[in-house]
């Protein structure tokens, strides 16, 4: 399945769109399953497949109130390649306003 990069999804009481998707992993009904209002105060979510099993991760903006060395969107790719399996695949939804 083809993403639309601009398209909205909701998940609890905001909005996201895909920012980034590696090998089409994103899959809006298995991500809807595990979202919960957890993620509401980040600024971005991370969602790695390995297993055939979804992880979600929050990350955040360095103005972000709830910001801190260990959810620092700026260390998303140490991230992928230190704590995702080693070819997982993964994808990266943004909060829009």
């Amino acid at each position: 399945m083809v993403i639309n990069m601009n398209k909205e999804y909701e998940f609890g009481n905001n909005k996201y769109i895909v920012e980034k998707d590696d090998n089409n992993a994103f899959d809006y009904s298995v991500v809807k399953e595990l979202f919960t209002d957890y993620f509401d105060v980040f600024d971005y979510v991370l969602g790695d497949i390995a297993y055939n099993k979804l992880r979600l991760k929050g990350f955040c903006k360095k103005t972000n109130k709830r910001y801190n060395k260990t959810n620092n969107i700026d260390t998303l790719d140490d991230y992928i390649k230190n704590y995702c399996a080693y070819n997982s695949k993964w994808f990266l939804l943004k909060k829009i306003k």
